[in-house]
């Protein structure tokens, strides 16, 4: 064996030894867990005593349970506001960032910042922001002599108000990608599009939006998944109320598990929380496929 030969071998072998390590990781803290809660679904587990079989018993009595039903239309609607907001906002302040020419690295910095704090940092912030009496957004609203709301104790406000924490926390690391990918359209495009008499919006429309449509696409999934998985929020601010209308899929799910002590009814809301978002993927990849082969 030659030295290029025995080179390209050493070479391999450390790129296979980084990927195996990922693999195992990969493994042992994603694929275990997933296949762990296809087991406990169909088990009556308090992982003291051995493990009883019940079949879908556990499905049924998550079916019977009253907060069954809201949990997944508070997750759908927690979804949709989150697309609309939370999807919307990122690319829109990459955007700007991108149009700016003094002080981007500062203000990429001041968009990123919520990213580096802890979560439960952040939620416990808003949760002082939306306090009712001392509360900063009331504070503002009252500075122009609009009556203090319930931000957290109304069941109209307190979802939209879950919103706009999570929005907040992950608007820095969706705005550097959307970032990042406005940078690689050339500038060639826009030069010929204002040639052509376009205007700002018929250039985000017919330059920026088809050039970054791939990153688009990815990132609306990411958000819907995530979203859907909304577990932080509600734990920490409204604990599922005002009378359930913040209880969602994940938050129910830690119920069963930890303050019912059911962990097969919280494997079971997590398997079909999982399946849904299988479903929902596949379509989703297959329709995006279609549309832009």
């Amino acid at each position: 064996m030659n030295v290029a030969t025995k080179r390209d071998v050493q070479r391999n072998l450390t790129a296979y030894g980084f990927l195996c390590g990922a693999l195992i990781c990969f493994a042992f803290f994603s694929w275990y867990p997933m296949i762990r809660e296809v087991f406990l679904s169909f088990q009556k587990n308090n992982f003291v005593s051995d493990p009883i079989w019940v079949g879908f018993d556990n499905f049924r009595a998550v079916f019977a349970d009253s907060a069954f039903w809201p949990a997944w239309r508070n997750t759908a609607v927690f979804t949709l506001l989150a697309l609309v907001i939370g999807y919307l906002v990122p690319f829109a302040s990459a955007i700007v960032l991108n149009e700016l020419r003094h002080a981007r690295a500062y203000l990429r910095f001041v968009v990123y910042l919520p990213v580096m704090l802890p979560p439960a940092v952040s939620v416990l912030l808003f949760k002082w922001f939306y306090d009712p009496g001392a509360g900063l957004f009331n504070q503002i609203l009252g500075f122009f002599g609009v009556p203090p709301l319930s931000w957290l104790d109304s069941s109209g406000t307190a979802l939209v108000s879950l919103v706009i924490v999570s929005t907040w926390m992950n608007l820095g690391s969706g705005t550097l990608i959307y970032l990042a990918a406005l940078q690689t359209i050339p500038g060639e495009l826009y030069e010929a599009a204002e040639l052509d008499g376009a205007g700002i919006l018929r250039r985000l429309w017919h330059v920026t939006i088809p050039q970054t449509r791939l990153i688009l696409l990815v990132m609306l999934l990411l958000q819907v998944i995530a979203t859907m998985q909304v577990f932080i929020e509600p734990f920490m601010l409204t604990g599922g109320g005002p009378e359930n209308a913040t209880v969602t899929v994940a938050y129910l799910m830690y119920q069963y598990a930890f303050n019912f002590g059911n962990f097969g009814g919280g494997g079971a809301l997590g398997l079909m929380l999982m399946i849904v978002l299988m479903v929902f993927s596949v379509v989703y990849l297959r329709v995006a496929r279609e549309d832009h082969p």
